[in-house]
């Protein structure tokens, strides 16, 4: 009866896994994205309660002084923008600052750039990246938009 019971657990992981294509993905990987998923989902919700200021100022207090390698900055890169997807409204600026906390924690130094797009109008419409060194981490092209503020780490 046991071997039953394990059987089916097992056959409805399998079908999540693959559903959510964590069927490919290494053991190490799976639980990086579900931390991932954490954090994103913590700093959405953290925004929504509180101010910008007071997210990034719980973030900035990490000791984070070393350059970022091209491997960590891809997998912080890939892990977040993925959870993102799963994470109901978690904007360019939610996206940048979990990165931030993800590098951070490594003791990996990054900044949040914000910027507003050209020639948009009479609407404002603004973003945010996350960079390391001279790499775009999150949040695409910089090119049509004016630079307002670097916030570091």
């Amino acid at each position: 009866m046991r071997k039953i019971k394990d059987l089916k657990r097992m056959e409805r992981i399998r079908r999540i896994a693959t559903r959510f294509r964590l069927r490919w993905l290494s053991g190490r990987e799976v639980l990086f994205l579900a931390r991932c998923l954490a954090v994103v989902s913590v700093v959405r919700l953290a925004l929504t309660l509180s101010s910008y200021n007071r997210v990034r100022g719980l973030i900035t207090r990490l000791d984070a002084r070393h350059d970022a390698g091209i491997a960590d900055l891809r997998r912080v890169a890939w892990g977040v923008a993925a959870a993102a997807r799963l994470v109901p409204g978690a904007s360019c600026l939610t996206q940048a600052l979990a990165g931030q906390y993800l590098l951070a924690r490594q003791g990996k130094a990054s900044r949040i750039s914000i910027g507003i797009e050209r020639e948009t109008g009479s609407e404002l419409k603004a973003h945010a990246w996350l960079m390391s060194g001279n790499h775009i981490v999150l949040g695409g092209s910089i090119n049509g938009f004016t630079h307002l503020v670097d916030h570091g780490s």
